[in-house]
């Protein structure tokens, strides 16, 4: 069977949630770095793979699947060991709607390339503060739907697949954009219990081999 081939980049906590799963279902893969500050994810090679390039994007032989939620769901119908979504209709949907939160309501928003939706007329600092209030917007509905269900993890006692989505989020949250997350009691613990888990921290931006401190 050929390696899987994942292109990732070490900050994108898009491609963090796929190392998640991709270390949490025990598969190994090859790790190729897009370097997003150069513009590397706009080369007509790469555009080929990933025609809105972004990242990430998995190949697995003769597969192409260019988009985080994608990518995980492909993984979980090909790959079902460790499953992530769980089969209790209402815990799925809950898991799906944490899922979107983050991946529709918060994390677009700091991308690199939203300065350039204002036309450039964003400095810095107005744009920090427009990250920071989609993020602690999105975090304060999420703290609302987490506080009842969570058990050890998100949606109960295993991790699922808003601890994928989440557990990049917060790390992004704490560590790019000074989000106080003793605003947030029940994403704190999460947290923490996260930051324990081995395929968690091998997916974290830093251990990445594109990252600065390897560089």
């Amino acid at each position: 069977m050929a390696k899987l081939i994942l292109y990732s980049n070490w900050f994108s906590s898009c491609s963090q949630r796929v190392r998640i799963a991709l270390n949490l279902k025990e598969l190994e893969y090859e790790y190729k770095a897009v370097d997003l500050l150069k513009g590397e994810q706009s080369s007509p090679e790469y555009e080929k793979l990933n025609p809105i390039k972004y990242v990430p994007t998995l190949v697995d032989g003769d597969a192409i699947i260019a988009d985080s939620f994608a990518i995980l769901l492909y993984l979980e119908d090909k790959y079902p060991q460790s499953p992530l979504i769980p089969r209790d209709p209402k815990k799925k949907a809950l898991n799906i709607q944490i899922a979107t939160i983050v991946s529709s309501s918060i994390q677009p928003l700091h991308k690199l390339s939203v300065p350039n939706y204002f036309g450039g007329d964003l400095n810095v600092q107005e744009g920090f503060k427009i990250v920071q209030k989609a993020i602690n917007d999105g975090f304060k509905a999420l703290e609302k739907l987490l506080k009842e269900p969570s058990g050890k993890y998100a949606t109960g006692d295993e991790i699922q697949l808003a601890d994928v989505f989440l557990a990049p989020q917060i790390h992004a949250g704490v560590t790019r954009f000074q989000i106080d997350m003793s605003l947030y009691p029940t994403l704190s613990r999460l947290n923490e219990a996260y930051n324990e888990l081995p395929a968690f921290q091998a997916a974290l931006p830093l251990r990445q081999p594109d990252a600065p401190s390897r560089a």
